[in-house]
């Protein structure tokens, strides 16, 4: 049955530019290359030599050219989007790469040259406000420096990457844009056929699984030569730049330390049977069962009555939820669906899943989510404009300074979602969908925080074992089955197709070891809704310059005005505390 969900908006990336052809996309790529061009000529082998105030305009330089690129890329990469199956797309999407590449090599010097810079002589040229302005984008490059490799290595890297790690990243989207999954009489696009895994009926949740993990198997073979190239690429980089493990890239570009991610991981691991593998015993138990078959997992509950949302419907829930937590935070969410910045149906072709693309702060960010009318997809609407919202207040910081590391990228992601969750809980009077609610909460914080965590713990695995040879598609398929059951415990019967269930993850592929960050934020905005719960005078305020300061401030001094410390192992089991006492209501039901 056809629900009608309303007038669904698609975006207007004019904003940006026209047209792909469009003469100020071309006249922008001319001028940041005749830019680039003067600033290489202008500043290699130079920066030592220059005072702050010089120094200072040159990063600013810098920053005008990174935007100009940023503006193109976004671009095309939300135009690839659109239709990742398209040949005119995809051909659009590599010329623009290439191009951006190509202009970006002659910019590629400053950060290494910045990097070879003694400490005494950056800290006498940061004594000028010109450049002291980009301290922290100044330390936060220089946090590789221990990593970089030669300037004509770097250039070779750099050049190459179009044809490398970007291209077989492109092959991954547009395949699984390709794919079709038959159910019945039609044939399904891979977003339609996960949303029916948590449809009411369980028939159809059983036939979207097994077709979802058949089709996942015959294009296995693929799947596993793209995970296992982009594996051994990565070793290879990592090799020569020295990282001490495979996940350590990412920890450093997330200005979070080895030991508070390891703290993570082990909190959540140390949880698993209070949180996943109890909750899936009682979900159990309400199915009159022992065991959930795996496509029951996120499965409505038998008595639960289903909501339908429209969009204005869906529009509405959360600008209120937002609205009744802070005015601001709901006027810049407001613009987002006022100035055509979402793109909403589900469309052959078109991006799985969902995700808020910054763009450059010249111009706005972007949303781009599968709605299909479900409470999970008002939530993830709550999730992606969190993401919005704050890349909208961290714009003032300029191109340079106003993106967060992913592990506090996701935080406003996370508190739009728990604001949505509680506005909904408060206004239910219906003990029945009271109930459903707060499982559904749950149900999504356990794909958050003990998923990602199993995922994350999937991926080190797999490269670990990756740098002893190449890995089948059965093997990966016994890693990933190991690991699900650990992580999901006895209660869940996993049958054979779901080995193949590891393929269809983008994260894998797009970015390595990023899973974590969802459980880092899901955990930190628990013990930060904690604070805000507890009526911590001046939290909306403190909250929203948390936003503001983008990626000028690390977490630990983000997080000092609420009272957090996420080098403390207490922290995490407050936020996993959160999920254990929703499950503990629900037990008591």
């Amino acid at each position: 049955m056809t629900v009608d969900l309303g007038a669904l908006p698609e975006w207007d990336l004019s904003d940006l530019y026209p047209s792909p052809d469009s003469q100020r996309l071309a006249e922008d790529l001319d001028a940041a290359e005749a830019g680039a061009k003067a600033f290489h000529q202008s500043y290699a082998g130079q920066l030592a030599g220059l005072d702050g105030t010089r120094f200072g305009a040159a990063i600013a330089e810098y920053e005008r050219l990174s935007e100009i690129m940023g503006r193109a890329m976004s671009y095309a990469q939300l135009w690839y989007a659109g239709n990742v199956t398209d040949p005119e797309r995809g051909r659009f999407f590599q010329g623009i790469s290439e191009r951006i590449t190509t202009i970006s090599t002659q910019t590629l010097f400053f950060t290494l040259e910045i990097n070879r810079l003694d400490d005494d002589v950056l800290a006498a040229k940061l004594g000028a406000p010109a450049a002291s302005r980009y301290a922290p984008w100044l330390r936060d490059v220089r946090v590789f420096r221990p990593h970089q490799l030669s300037d004509d290595l770097e250039r070779l890297l750099h050049e190459k990457s179009v044809a490398g790690r970007a291209a077989w990243t492109r092959l991954f989207d547009e395949t699984m844009g390709r794919l079709r999954f038959p159910l019945g009489d039609a044939m399904l696009t891979s977003a339609e056929v996960l949303n029916l895994m948590s449809d009411g009926d369980g028939a159809t949740r059983k036939a979207a699984a097994q077709s979802l993990g058949a089709v996942l198997g015959e294009n296995a073979p693929l799947f596993a030569l793209v995970t296992n190239t982009l594996a051994k690429d990565k070793e290879i980089e990592d090799t020569w730049r020295h990282y001490p493990s495979p996940q350590s890239y990412r920890n450093l570009s997330n200005q979070v330390e080895d030991a508070v991610v390891d703290a993570l991981v082990a909190a959540v691991k140390g949880c698993y049977e209070q949180l996943s593998h109890r909750y899936y015993r009682l979900k159990a138990r309400w199915f009159g069962s022992d065991q959930l078959d795996y496509w029951d997992r996120n499965a409505p509950l038998p008595d639960a009555d289903e909501r339908s949302w429209t969009w204005p419907q869906a529009r509405d829930c959360v600008l209120g939820a937002y609205n009744r937590f802070s005015p601001e935070l709901a006027a810049v969410g407001g613009k987002f669906f006022a100035d055509a910045w979402i793109d909403a149906p589900v469309r052959p072709g078109k991006s799985p899943g969902a995700f808020a693309h910054p763009t450059v702060p010249s111009a706005h960010p972007y949303l781009l989510v599968n709605f299909l009318g479900k409470t999970r997809d008002v939530m993830t609407l709550a999730h992606e404009l969190g993401h919005g919202c704050h890349q909208v207040l961290a714009a003032g910081q300029g191109a340079l300074m106003a993106d967060t590391p992913l592990t506090l990228a996701e935080t406003a992601s996370v508190f739009g979602e728990m604001l949505t969750f509680q506005a909904l809980l408060a206004e239910e009077t219906d003990p029945l969908r009271r109930k459903a609610l707060l499982a559904g909460k749950v149900e999504d914080m356990l794909n958050t925080v003990v998923r990602q965590v199993a995922f994350y713990d999937f991926e080190r695995q797999l490269h670990a074992e990756r740098r002893a040879g190449e890995l089948s598609p059965d093997r990966i398929g016994a890693i990933w089955m190991q690991v699900q059951g650990e992580s999901l415990g006895p209660a869940l019967r996993f049958h054979d197709e779901y080995r193949h269930f590891w393929s269809y993850i983008p994260h894998f592929v797009h970015s390595p070891f990023y899973v974590y960050a969802y459980a880092f934020g899901d955990c930190l905005v628990n013990s930060l809704y904690s604070v805000y719960r507890a009526g911590t005078p001046g939290f909306e305020r403190a909250y929203l310059d948390l936003l503001k300061a983008g990626g000028t401030l690390r977490h630990k001094e983000l997080l000092q005005p609420f009272g957090l410390d996420a080098s403390d192992p207490k922290f995490w089991r407050q936020g996993l505390d959160v999920v254990v006492g929703f499950i503990d209501e629900l037990e008591g039901m």
